[in-house]
Parts: C-alpha cells; sequence; structure tokens
C-alpha cells in the first residue's frame, strides 16, 4: 500500500475494575507498532467504580500500515468492505469493533472492546468519496 488515504487511526479500549490494566493494554498493542505510547485516562463509573481508558493516536503513515496490516488478520474483511456505507460518516470517520478478549491473545476479530476509529482522506469531504477511498484501503489487505 504506497499511500495510505488515512488522516490517522484511533484505538481505544476501557479496562473496567474487574480486569487487569496490563492485559488490557496488552490487547491494544496488538494493532499497535513497537514501543508506541498509549495513553491512559482514569475515569468513574456510574456507581462510582474506577475505569481506565486506553487510547492511542497513530498519525505516521508507516505506523498506519502496520496497524492496518494487522487489521487484514481479520477473516471477515470482505464483510466489513461490504459495511462501509454503514461504517463511514459524514465526517468522513470509520469505525469498527475488535475483539478485546481474541486481542489479548494476539488475534484479530470483529467484537467489543477495542474501537477503531480512523478519518478518512477524503477531497471534497464527503462521505461518498470518503467510503471510496476507505474501500481502497480494505481491497489493498
Amino acid at each position: 500500500m504506497p499511500s495510505v488515504p488515512l488522516h490517522y487511526v484511533d484505538l481505544r479500549a476501557f479496562c473496567y475494575v474487574t480486569e487487569d490494566e496490563e492485559r488490557v493494554e496488552s490487547a491494544l498493542r496488538t494493532f499497535l507498532p513497537e514501543e508506541f505510547e498509549v495513553e491512559r485516562a482514569v475515569s468513574e463509573g456510574h456507581h462510582g467504580d474506577r475505569i481506565v481508558v486506553l487510547s492511542a493516536r497513530v498519525e505516521r503513515a508507516d505506523e498506519i500500515r502496520h496497524v492496518l496490516d494487522t487489521l487484514g488478520d481479520l477473516d471477515d474483511l470482505g464483510a466489513v468492505a461490504d459495511e462501509l456505507d454503514e461504517r463511514v460518516d459524514d465526517n468522513c470517520a470509520f469505525y469498527l469493533t475488535l475483539d478485546k478478549q481474541a486481542a489479548f491473545r494476539g488475534e484479530v476479530e470483529r467484537g467489543d472492546g477495542i474501537t477503531f476509529r480512523s478519518k478518512v482522506e477524503a477531497y471534497p469531504a464527503k462521505k461518498p468519496k470518503a467510503v471510496e477511498n476507505a474501500r481502497e484501503v480494505f481491497e489493498a489487505l
């Protein structure tokens, strides 16, 4: 993939009080290049329980390629490509959720726990152009 038609990729996972923070970070790192910084923000749930939000923003083209290469391991990548009209919003952002437990095992599956959000390059910045560019990304994987 010579050029990457994405401005950035955001990855985010919540670590609830019943989870081990290191394991959740390990799951998130499944998608990140080595030595990539993961940010932490401590929040509080509705009942006062502690929630740590782990997140990373990938902006450099080589690092985005690494994330996309990992995403390319999805078994149902074709299904994601077929859903691009629903997964790209009017602000040219692409959304996908990934299985946190599978990521901890080093596997890539759709599911819950890790949010993948990317800003798709589109000129003009309209949804149809963003969907077209996102399709190019998935065809290259």
